[in-house]
């Protein structure tokens, strides 16, 4: 089963890609014209059927174009040809005057005996397509798109929107009065030359079954009763759409992304007030572990294999896994006790490599080579019982974030229940998406080395996150812990994705009026086909454009790159009611409080003071506190409040 399929946010989406022709255009040149960057981590929706629905969306539209093109290119030829049959009877049968003369004698003004343009018959061609122009004008001046089957409506309140709006709606009005003036002369006129009816009334049935065809998709696969069980349009059957829709399903959900440092967490939303913490570790007294001569406690060591996570995969297997690794990312962080500017002994390279491709993490004492120079097999090195890592503070922050999870489903219908907790890490973009960089055994490697190996270019987090509203509202929560060199480090960054764009939630509307049946589309294919037939020759122009450019480009073949957008976040707004509001700041504070029990615990099981922490002082929110369980101490809030505290007992 496809993860988040059938998500309220999905349908919305794919809704979108049928009524909205920006969004759809984004959508096409964003997955398909660059196909060099992956997809960006999907939350709460699903990128592949919003594809399928744009892709089969535009595909209509074209048909429905071509159609009306032939049918303007029959009203051309029929009045050209009967223009040219008026001027032959009028000098007699033996006017002598080729097609060509004719056309361009019908298009300039009357000279030589031949009648103006207003008094030919080609002349209601050029009528009726000023009424076309001149109605699309209306809707573009006033900020509002003109499709084949719908326009959507025009943006929100604003200075700049609303004069646009009157003077659109001038535009509009002049447009319609010429409209009536043209039916009014072509139904008076009808017995003499029936064409300037005929041929409209041809355009305005295309349209009409153009809106009962869309009309049926968005009935029949995107209404609420029928999204979760109907069969979705799938991609086309080319070679290039179907590497598309593979790579989509692979990366979209995939608990690892590649990043650009300039936009490191595109599809995670807004961000929402980060906040961190330093703490200094500190031994207890009375912990029969005493602590190291140079007072900092014993770390993690970078490379060691977390317990529970691919422990006991074997030496060699691990040893493969890092070669693997160095080839994939050449430059990788320097090992924490590494001597930067020290000779590497003999066989070996620097960074750890030996001639034969094998890594180590740490330096080989004296003495660990074999006959001939050669290195010999060397255990990793295990990390010291007492020892804080980051696995373990993520280990004891996940049963917590889970109880809160399972009792919220026994207890509520808050969306709590539906928690999603998951690894997740974001890896230095410079290699392709096809690369294997999303194959499950690499993002495993990646999830197990990069917890604890505290790297500024691969980074690990772990994603706390809670789709409300139906997946309109998403929080996220990045959690990112150092234990190196002494320190506790807690960083978290929540971020918010906003709801669906409002002009999106029109599929419902049109899915209410069903009982209207097809008289009531064909009225509404009425009034606007003349603008509905200007909008498809420019929505034609671009799509032509598009797959000409893509064409040309072959960005499949392009330099790799990092995820510059997320559709979701294309279709998203910033704009949260209060409740929602209120909603955030409740998932944020609660997920909250588990993580700093969870760290807390962890301190409190190894051996480490908690006072400090217990004291630590964490802003979250402008003007605001949060404090952890505090005993003792002092707080002072406000722009020049001060607090001390002293200690009565010794450190």
């Amino acid at each position: 089963m496809r993860t988040h399929a059938h998500s309220e946010a999905t349908r919305l989406l794919c809704a979108g890609a049928r009524l909205h022709a920006g969004f759809r255009q984004r959508v096409i040149d964003e997955l398909v014209g660059h196909a060099e960057r992956p997809v960006a981590p999907s939350l709460g929706v699903d990128v592949r059927p919003v594809l399928a629905h744009a892709l089969q969306a535009r595909r209509q539209e074209v048909q429905a174009a071509l159609a009306l093109l032939a049918v303007w290119i029959g009203f051309f030829s029929a009045s050209l040809l009967l223009t040219w049959d008026l001027l032959d009877d009028r000098f007699g049968g033996d006017s002598g005057l080729p097609l060509g003369e004719v056309v361009s004698s019908a298009v300039l003004p009357g000279g030589d005996g031949i009648s103006p343009l207003s008094q030919q018959p080609i002349s209601w061609v050029f009528f009726y397509a000023g009424v076309a122009l001149a109605l699309w004008a209306g809707r573009a001046v006033s900020g509002r798109e003109s499709l084949l089957y719908a326009g959507t409506r025009a943006p929100r309140r604003s200075l700049r929107s609303a004069i646009r709006r009157r003077l659109g709606q001038f535009v509009t009005f002049a447009a319609r009065v010429l409209a009536v003036v043209y039916w009014v002369k072509a139904l008076g006129a009808v017995a003499d030359n029936p064409y300037p009816v005929i041929f409209p009334l041809l355009m305005v049935a295309v349209v009409w079954l153009h809106r009962i065809r869309v009309t049926a998709a968005l009935r029949e696969q995107l209404s609420r009763e029928n999204f979760a069980t109907a069969q979705q349009p799938g991609l086309p059957y080319a070679e290039r759409y179907r590497r598309i829709g593979d790579a989509i399903d692979q990366e979209q959900h995939a608990p690892a992304t590649l990043y650009d440092a300039n936009r490191p967490f595109v599809g995670a939303g807004v961000p929402h007030k980060p906040w961190s913490f330093a703490l200094e570790l500190r031994r207890k007294k009375e912990s029969p572990v005493a602590e190291p001569a140079t007072g900092v406690p014993p770390q993690a060591v970078h490379g060691t294999v977390a317990p529970g996570l691919g422990a006991a995969s074997g030496t060699h297997q691990a040893e493969a896994e890092q070669a693997e690794l160095a080839q994939r990312y050449p430059v990788q962080p320097p090992h924490p006790g590494a001597m930067p500017h020290a000779q590497p002994p003999e066989g070996r390279f620097p960074d750890g490599q030996f001639a034969d491709g094998r890594l180590t993490d740490a330096p080989f004492p004296d003495g660990q080579f074999g006959p001939g120079g050669q290195p010999e097999q060397v255990q990793p090195q295990q990390p010291p019982p007492y020892h804080l890592s980051s696995r373990h503070i993520i280990d004891m922050i996940t049963p917590r974030l889970v109880a809160l999870r399972e009792s919220t489903a026994r207890t509520s219908r808050d969306s709590l229940r539906g928690l999603e907790i998951e690894e997740f890490v974001y890896l230095p973009s410079g290699v392709r998406r096809d690369s294997g960089v999303y194959k499950t055994e690499s993002v495993q490697q990646h999830l197990a080395e990069a917890a604890d190996d505290g790297g500024e270019t691969r980074r690990h987090f772990l994603r706390i996150r809670v789709g409300s509203w139906h997946e309109q509202v998403v929080v996220s929560l990045l959690v990112r812990i150092h234990t190196q060199g002494g320190m506790l480090v807690l960083e978290v960054v929540p971020h918010v994705l906003g709801p669906v764009a409002e002009e999106f939630r029109e599929i419902d509307a049109i899915v209410e009026r069903r009982a209207a049946g097809p008289l009531r589309e064909g009225l509404l294919a009425f009034l606007t086909a003349p603008a509905a037939t200007a909008a498809a020759g420019i929505a034609t122009a671009r799509t032509l454009l598009s797959v000409v450019r893509v064409w040309l480009s072959s960005p499949e073949y392009a330099a790799p790159d990092a995820p510059l957008v997320s559709v979701r976040e294309l279709a998203s707004t910033n704009e949260l009611s209060l409740f929602q509001e209120m909603d955030v700041s409740r998932y944020i504070k609660t997920v909250q409080d588990r993580i700093a029990h969870g760290v807390r615990d962890a301190l409190e099981q190894r051996g480490f003071r908690t006072d400090r922490f217990e004291q630590q002082i964490v802003n979250v929110r402008d003007g605001g506190v949060y404090i952890e369980d505090m005993s003792g101490g002092a707080v002072a809030t406000g722009e020049h409040g001060t607090a001390q505290h002293l200690e009565r007992s010794p450190a």
